[in-house]
């Protein structure tokens, strides 16, 4: 059974519909990369899963036990975040706070998970220091730990490697790749790099004002608007060009 199960979705901004008939699913294990162009729905699917935007028409449902409180997000950052004035450890602990509940301190566990996902992520030897010193792609792994400090079995990405320069872009996808695969959690990340998109991730969901394609990234890599949307060369042109 999947996590999540799109049914003919729409959802509509002030009466105008920006993204419709949505269907895919999200299963355990499952690696999805959201792509399209500016303006294509993509932050939104996202905050349909997050249930901050209702469906217009159509369905988005939760199964194997998937609740709100296991999904773990790291949104895009804005300018004044970044000048965010707390330590790295209490940053990524504040992941934990769904999980509190009334509690009114961390738990031995709530620290051990910080200090687990802070390795994971090669940040363990900032873990004292102040957040708004980091570098961008510091920042960007310290939001990472704490998505994964708040997730149980989903991680939602919005643009994760916005604003990094392209080395550090390729360190976020692998080590997202990595954890994928390590602890079979799913992912979901909007991206706009579909080159790394499709080097990383096992499905594919693009968007254009409607649904245009969800299936395997070879899928994909075959189809005419994977095709067209990385600038190669479509499988049926080479045949009907052939002598």
């Amino acid at each position: 059974m999947a996590y999540i199960t799109c049914k003919d979705a729409a959802f509509a901004y002030e009466g105008e519909t920006v993204v419709g008939n949505l269907n895919f699913s999200v299963h355990p294990g499952d690696y999805l990369c959201v792509v399209g162009e500016n303006g294509s729905g993509k932050t939104t699917v996202l905050n349909g899963i997050l249930r901050l935007k209702r469906p217009q028409s159509g369905s988005i449902e939760f199964g194997e036990g998937l609740t709100q409180a296991g999904i773990g997000y790291l949104p895009q950052q804005r300018a004044a975040q970044k000048d965010f004035p707390a330590s790295v450890s209490e940053v990524i602990l504040s992941g934990r706070l769904a999980r509190r509940g009334l509690r009114p301190f961390y738990t031995r566990a709530d620290k051990d998970a910080a200090e687990t996902n802070a390795r994971r992520l090669g940040i363990h030897d900032l873990y004292r220091k102040c957040y708004r010193e980091l570098s961008g792609g510091q920042q960007q792994r310290v939001l990472l730990a704490r998505a994964l400090c708040a997730a149980k079995k989903l991680l939602l990405l919005d643009e994760p490697a916005a604003g990094l320069d392209p080395v550090i872009t390729q360190e976020l996808y692998a080590i997202m790749e990595a954890i994928n695969k390590e602890t079979g959690m799913a992912v979901v990340m909007v991206s706009h790099d579909i080159h790394s998109a499709v080097k990383y991730a096992g499905l594919i969901l693009h968007l254009k004002n409607t649904q245009a394609f969800f299936g395997t990234t070879g899928e994909y890599l075959k189809s005419a608007v994977g095709a067209a949307f990385l600038g190669t060369e479509h499988p049926s042109a080479r045949i009907a060009d052939a002598p």
